[in-house]
């Protein structure tokens, strides 16, 4: 019988491209907030656009951030050095709107209850050993690697702006190759053509050559279609070309849409947000079951309430791979897992200035000793106490 045949697709994008240069802005100062005062309270948000950035948002805390500063290096370490860019560190206009979060919602966190409503998503799968969809980990690590191409000047012509897309093709539910790899690459214009109108051919085959073949290796075949640049050129790129705000990446930060996204971004957010340390909760929990080989795929859902600890409810999916019920999966999820605001912040150790390097290259599948929500420490036992169910 011939093998059932699908695609999918996923994407990524660079720490220059404009939204990405928001969520690390936000984070970066989430992280100075933390490193003076572990309990500061911050809700963060930018806005990026041509010769113009904007910080707003509700933070209180003991420690002071110096905004235009802070954001200026983080713009410098992005690679925004240059008017050639589009966007310079030295001169864009940086805008500081921060105030006060609200008591109201403080009263609510200040005896331990989530910071907000909604609902958060955590998956993991067998497609690879990050135990996350193989099409996001690919495209993360194709805008990665546009990222140290640059830095370590082996294509002198890149700029800070990049995207990746790849599809692939499924046979009976497995990867088995990369049908197309889309590259979008920020360049200077030394590497277009007499016309001035599109990249040279010689340019388009070493982003392949460089960039796309080192990554996709063993998933590629004399098939495999390549799109670089397709309108012609990328000259103009970053926030000249484009606006960028925080938050705008949900599905890039979390599992490249193969399950849908819970209700909130993460980045900006310090942990008492269940938006983000829940969303990590669900994805340790996900993780170490599928770890534990309870399930070739597990998704979690938890829901919560502004204001109360608990989670409304728990929800376990596993495809039909799994070797327990539902109610079996909660009893295991409560009896090994905290579940509250303070308990999660607490077993997954939120209260640290580690956030910027989450805004880049998604927040699941790193390997990364900050990332602590990637462990599998709890799968020996799970496996323990579900044998014993």
């Amino acid at each position: 019988m011939a093998a059932r045949k699908h695609f999918f697709t996923s994407e990524s994008v660079g720490e220059g491209h404009p939204d990405k240069v928001c969520d690390q802005i936000s984070d970066a100062i989430l992280d100075d907030v933390l490193r003076q005062d572990p309990y500061g309270r911050v809700a963060c948000e930018t806005y990026v656009t041509m010769g113009l950035l904007i910080v707003g948002g509700e933070i209180t805390t003991t420690g002071f951030v110096d905004v235009h500063n802070l954001t200026r290096n983080v713009l410098k370490e992005i690679g925004y050095t240059h008017p050639k860019y589009g966007f310079d560190y030295h001169t864009c206009a940086v805008i500081n709107t921060i105030h006060s979060q609200s008591p109201d919602i403080a009263q609510g966190v200040d005896k331990g209850g989530a910071g907000d409503q909604g609902f958060m998503v955590g998956f993991a799968c067998r497609e690879t050993e990050e135990l996350m969809p193989l099409s996001i980990m690919l495209s993360h690590k194709l805008v990665r690697r546009i990222a140290d191409v640059r830095r370590q000047g082996i294509l002198k012509y890149l700029g800070p702006d990049c995207k990746s897309q790849v599809t692939l093709e499924y046979h009976d539910g497995h990867p088995k190759r990369v049908d197309s790899c889309v590259l979008a690459c920020q360049h200077t214009e030394e590497i277009l053509d007499t016309t001035k109108e599109r990249i040279t051919k010689k340019a388009r085959q070493e982003l392949i050559d460089v960039i796309a073949k080192p990554i996709l290796k063993q998933y590629i075949d004399k098939d495999t279609k390549y799109y670089v640049n397709e309108t012609g050129k990328f000259v103009i790129g970053g926030p000249q070309s484009d606006t960028g705000m925080t938050g705008r990446k949900i599905i890039v930060d979390t599992y490249g849409g193969v399950v849908a996204p819970g209700g909130g971004a993460f980045s900006g957010k310090d942990p008492t947000k269940v938006d983000r340390s829940a969303a990590y909760m669900a994805r340790y929990i996900a993780k170490n079951i599928v770890a534990a080989g309870l399930a070739d795929k597990c998704l979690i859902h938890l829901a919560y309430v502004i204001g109360r600890a608990e989670p409304l409810a728990i929800m376990v999916d596993t495809y039909g791979t799994g070797k327990l019920s539902e109610s079996v999966f909660i009893k295991l999820i409560r009896d090994n897992f905290e579940l509250t605001p303070q308990g999660m912040i607490k077993e997954l150790d939120l209260l640290r200035p580690i956030y910027r390097k989450t805004a880049c290259y998604g927040h699941f599948g790193r390997t990364e000793p900050e990332f602590i929500w990637e462990s599998t420490d709890k799968a020996t036992a799970l496996k323990r106490q579900a044998a014993r169910l």
